[in-house]
């Protein structure tokens, strides 16, 4: 199986059509679950599936609820380029023994519709301890999303 790291095609479609809200005003609700390497995650993943999704201690099925740490903004990119951005809070799981090998943010208010699959580069293994999902830096050159 394999798991590329992207946005999604449903959502590049499903933005501009107004699907997903980010804004300041009554976000959805943005989640993000792990995979471990048995699952098949790329462009063509549409919705949240249980799928190979990781099972163990701390983990419950669906992951956790992100916090939208920056709304939609504009500035440009090292390059010049106007880019639109925006990124979430950093999420952990306590206590937790599990194996994950990436993760799928998607929109649970809109059906559990994907965002972007992240592809942590190889296993990552927690034994008993806090696994943790860190963001890049939200800006117009590293926010998780951007679009330019």
């Amino acid at each position: 199986m394999t798991i590329a790291q992207t946005a999604t095609t449903s959502f590049k479609v499903e933005l501009p059509q107004g699907i997903h809200n980010f804004g300041p005003t009554s976000p959805d609700t943005f989640k993000v679950a792990l995979y471990t390497a048995a699952a098949n995650l790329d462009a063509t993943t549409a919705v949240y599936t249980t799928s190979g999704e990781v099972v163990g201690a701390g983990y419950v099925a669906g992951g956790n609820t992100l916090t939208i740490s920056v709304t939609p903004v504009a500035a440009n990119n090292i390059a010049g380029t106007p880019t639109s951005y925006w990124s979430f809070a950093n999420t952990s799981w306590a206590n937790a023994t599990f194996t994950a090998r990436g993760a799928l943010i998607y929109n649970a208010t809109e059906g559990n519709k994907s965002v972007a699959v992240l592809d942590f580069g190889s296993d990552k293994t927690v034994n008993n301890d806090t696994f943790q999902i860190i963001f890049p830096t939200p800006d117009a050159n590293s926010a998780i999303i951007r679009i330019s």
